[in-house]
C-alpha cells in the first residue's frame, strides 16, 4: 500500500460502537408495536446498512428477507423518533480511536468520514463524541443518490480533496466498506472488531486488518 494522500473513515463499527443506542431504539420500537424485544446481540449482527435496513431486519428477526410494507411504514417513524433522542446517549468511541485520529492529523492526512448513517444522526453523533472537527468532509448515507457499497461516496470524497482514488485509503469494518473501496480504486484497511454481520472480515480480503487504530502509525509509516 502506498502512502495515501487522503484517508476516509467509516463511523459505525469503525470509530463508534453505536449498537447500544441502536439496540435500545429497536427494542423500544418493538415494545410500542406490541412485539418482543430483539436484544443487543441480534442488533449487533444487523447493523451496517442504514437504519431503514435495520428496522426491516428487526421486524422479521433476521438478516435477510423483507417485512410486510405496511408494518415497515408504521415502524420506521417510531424508530426515527426514538433514535433522534438516543443518538449518542450510550454510544462510545472504540479504544484507540482518539489516538489514531491524532496520529493521522499530525501526519498531515486530509480526513473525511463516509458512512451509511443519515446526516441527521451522523453529525450529532460525531459532535457529541467530540470528533466532528477532525473531519473536513462528512459524507452521510443520504448525502448522495447512492451509498456504500456503491463507490459513489468514496469517489465524491476523492474529488472533494482533489486526490486520485489510487492514492486514497478507506478505513472501515465491513464487506460493504471493502466492496466500495475496491470499486473506487482505494486502499482498504478494516478493523477486526466492527459490524460485519457476524462474519470474519479477513474473508473479504482487505489490504490489512487491525485490532486498534493505534496500529495505523506503524502500518502507514512503514508503507511511507
Amino acid at each position: 500500500m502506498l502512502r495515501p494522500k487522503m484517508v476516509l473513515i467509516d463511523v459505525d463499527g469503525t470509530l463508534v460502537d453505536s449498537v447500544p443506542d441502536l439496540a435500545f431504539c429497536v427494542d423500544a420500537m418493538m415494545d410500542r408495536l406490541g412485539r418482543p424485544p430483539r436484544g443487543e446481540a441480534a442488533v449487533r449482527n444487523w447493523v451496517g446498512n442504514g437504519v431503514e435496513r435495520l428496522v426491516r431486519r428487526a421486524l422479521i428477526g433476521q438478516l435477510h428477507g423483507e417485512p410486510d410494507e405496511a408494518d415497515f411504514d408504521v415502524a420506521l417513524p417510531i424508530f426515527l423518533e426514538l433514535y433522534a433522542d438516543n443518538t449518542s446517549k450510550r454510544s462510545l468511541l472504540y479504544p484507540g480511536v482518539r489516538e489514531g485520529i491524532a496520529f493521522l492529523k499530525a501526519a498531515g492526512y486530509p480526513l473525511g468520514c463516509v458512512t451509511n448513517k443519515a446526516a441527521q444522526f451522523t453529525e450529532p453523533l460525531l459532535r457529541d463524541l467530540g470528533i466532528r472537527d477532525n473531519f473536513s468532509l462528512v459524507v452521510s448515507g443520504d448525502t448522495l443518490p447512492k451509498k456504500k457499497p456503491d463507490p459513489m461516496p468514496l469517489l465524491h470524497a476523492a474529488q472533494h480533496f482533489g486526490v486520485d482514488p489510487r492514492d486514497a485509503l478507506m478505513i472501515g469494518d465491513s464487506v460493504s466498506d471493502v466492496e466500495a473501496a475496491r470499486a473506487a480504486g482505494f486502499g482498504i484497511i478494516c478493523m477486526s472488531y466492527g459490524y460485519n454481520h457476524g462474519q470474519d472480515i479477513h474473508a473479504a480480503e482487505p489490504d490489512a486488518v487491525i485490532d486498534s487504530m493505534t496500529e495505523l502509525e506503524g502500518l502507514l509509516v512503514a508503507a511511507a
